[in-house]
């Protein structure tokens, strides 16, 4: 059940609707909500219910026998063995198969003829997501920076919230539980909210869905038949679908959120506007970016303990980030070199981190930066890594003929992507305080306007988000 989709609306507003009339009685409130999102989840594979129930329950008991433990190393003990739980049906379900298919691949390499049979696991759908929703409330739990959840109602509605369910953004325990015990006062923001939804299916439904079926997918399933115009600017094309396709999805779901009275932090924050590979992180996919800070970059040491542990934290925190992204090499590829990158720019900074930059200097360090994650994101969106090495190959060699794929309009939102980067914040600020003005008539009629030219605009069917597949 995709967001841009008349489906989703229906549920949403029957959804909206249990909401306005339960009113006052929160308990009822929350209980609509566990079960409109299971029901939610159940529409990719009702099983995988048992599975998300499962993660709430392991959470839920988890949080109790550390809150009740008498010492100190009873806590670690059951801290250790609740994150491995977690991490263990995350690796069955994700990492399996592809550790059986390096396995097999490394016997052939050394002339072994037995191989390990595969399973074809069917991966759940935002199962990384959940994984990491029940290991930070644990270890939040641990830390004492969230009070243990004596409501099992509270957590299961805490892992499986639908709007950022299958896709994040990953919200923390000591963000979300405090909504949970007592109602917002505060008035629910309709007119931002639904510009936000407008913003976010405009992004989506034109900019994200034209641009990868007019460039970026056929360009990338056959490399070798395109010339290095078209390889660069299916690159660039990437980088606009997938920040496009992810942000859509954040504004869509804290849109969603705000809209039943719950609050989500911003996932997105103009993030090729960058200067350093380090502010590109606080920049994209932030509740990620922070999670692998809080809760691996920092166990590991961070940058306490010296300068080569440092990098070999920030290496290991990143190729640990792009395995959670996908069961690949190509995935570790696209994490050891945002690891590298953030090494060797730490390495640098005593040398650039202490010069104020020149305007001229700024243009160029965002440039760099800028290439620098396309570079990566070739080896993020290519089948394999095979295919992104022939990828970035012709991007070197390639260069005799002009642009074969990309039209027109492919240009133009590939060019609006980029310019959408560099919007001042108080455009959008000011946009919302327009809309939260117009009565409740004129907003409706203004969306059924807009949705009616964004399903004009946009390509026949809707692709499933990016991020559904991590």
């Amino acid at each position: 059940m995709l967001f841009p989709t008349l489906g989703f609306l229906l549920f949403f507003l029957i959804v909206a609707a249990a909401m306005a009339v339960l009113d006052t009685r929160f308990a009822a409130k929350k209980a609509v909500l566990v079960i409109a999102s299971y029901y939610f989840y159940a529409q990719w594979d009702w099983r995988f219910c048992f599975l998300l129930a499962a993660s709430s329950a392991l959470s839920y008991l988890a949080g109790q026998l550390i809150d009740a433990a008498p010492d100190q190393r009873r806590r670690q003990t059951i801290l250790g063995i609740a994150v491995a739980l977690h991490l263990g049906l995350l690796g069955f379900f994700k990492y399996f198969d592809f550790f059986v298919s390096s396995a097999n691949q490394l016997a052939r390499l050394l002339g072994l003829e037995h191989e390990l049979p595969f399973i074809e696991i069917l991966l759940p759908v935002g199962i990384s997501f959940f994984t990491f929703h029940g290991i930070s409330y644990i270890t939040d739990v641990y830390r004492g920076d969230v009070a243990v959840c004596r409501n099992p109602l509270d957590m299961l509605l805490y892992m499986s919230f639908f709007p950022q369910l299958v896709a994040g953004p990953i919200v923390r325990a000591a963000y979300f539980l405090p909504q949970l015990a007592r109602p917002s006062a505060e008035p629910i923001p309709i007119g931002p909210a639904l510009l936000l939804i407008l913003v976010g299916l405009f992004k989506k439904v034109v900019i994200a869905n034209y641009v990868a079926t007019g460039l970026v997918d056929p360009v990338f399933s056959a490399p070798t038949s395109y010339g290095g115009p078209d390889l660069l600017l299916a690159t660039y094309g990437y980088a606009v679908q997938i920040y496009c396709d992810f942000s859509a999805y954040s504004d869509m779901a804290i849109a969603l959120a705000a809209l039943l009275g719950f609050r989500f932090p911003a996932n997105f924050n103009q993030p090729y506007r960058a200067q350093r590979l380090r502010e590109f992180w606080q920049r994209w996919h932030i509740s990620l970016s922070t999670w692998l800070r809080d809760y691996l970059y920092k166990p590991l040491g961070g940058n306490r303990e010296g300068r080569l542990k440092t990098y070999r934290n920030l290496l290991l925190t990143m190729l640990l980030g792009g395995l959670w992204h996908g069961a690949a090499w190509k995935f570790i590829a696209w994490g050891a070199l945002h690891g590298g990158g953030l090494a060797v720019e730490r390495m640098l900074e005593p040398w650039i981190g202490r010069r104020a930059l020149t305007p001229a200097a700024k243009i160029i360090a965002t440039l760099v930066v800028f290439h620098f994650v396309c570079l990566a994101w070739i080896f993020f969106r290519a089948e394999d890594f095979a295919m992104a090495s022939l990828y970035i190959g012709g991007l070197a060699s390639g260069w005799g003929g002009g642009l074969q794929q990309a039209g027109p309009l492919v240009v133009a939102l590939i060019a609006l992507g980029l310019a959408g980067q560099f919007t001042p914040d108080a455009l959008f600020d000011r946009a919302a305080i327009a809309f939260a003005r117009v009565p409740s008539w004129g907003l409706g009629a203004t969306a059924g306007i807009v949705v009616a030219l964004i399903n004009a605009l946009g390509p026949e069917g809707v692709a499933p988000f990016i991020y559904f597949r991590f």
